[in-house]
This record gives C-alpha cells, structure tokens and sequence, in this order.
C-alpha cells in the first residue's frame, strides 16, 4: 500500500532505512522524540538514539495508515525483526514545523 505522506514523514521513513545521521537531519534544532519511555532532545541525541537503535535491532517497516489527528499526523506501522515484541503494531505521532519534524512520540 502506498501512503501519501506529508513530505518531512516520508523523509523520514526513508531516513530510518539507513542510518541515526539521515534520520537527525529530518528533525528540527530542537526536537523531542519519545520513545520506550525516553525523550531525546535536539538531532545529536536523537542521531545518538537511533543509531542505539540500528545497532541493537534490525526490522522491516509497513506502512498502512496516516490520519491528521489535531493538528499531528498519525502513522500506524508493523514493524518486523529481530526485538522483544516482534512484529509490533506501533503508532507514530508526528508534529511538524515546516519541513521537519518537531516531535515524534511512538506508542504501541
């Protein structure tokens, strides 16, 4: 299924395919992401948790859902590899300034 992802997500989805550096970059300054009961503020610490991340687990993402929700974008993915909980069903909350993306929560 294709989504037609607001441009910053897709840059991001796509960032996530390769390394924490490209995923940083589609973040602005000072962006908070939440994850496993964290928060990683501003792109060295978000660079630093996904490459924490890439390093720990490998996956595949599908992608099947993307609403605005208030004023954020929901995307529902499965995500299937080599972690506790595999395949998960998780949902991630995007708020987007301009471009970037300014937060990002993921929950299950």
């Amino acid at each position: 299924m294709t989504l037609n992802l607001p441009g910053p997500i897709a840059a991001y989805f796509d960032a996530d395919k390769r390394d924490g550096e490209a995923v940083a970059q589609c973040f602005t300054e000072h962006a908070v992401v939440k994850d496993e009961g964290h928060s990683f503020h501003g792109r060295a610490a978000i660079q630093a948790w996904k490459t924490e991340a890439s390093t720990k687990y490998q996956y595949t993402s599908e992608l099947f859902g993307c609403e605005n929700q208030e004023g954020r974008f929901v995307v529902t993915n499965r995500l299937t590899g080599n972690f506790p909980g595999s395949p998960a069903t998780l949902r991630f909350f995007f708020g987007l300034d301009g471009d970037k993306v300014a937060s990002l929560e993921i929950k299950p």
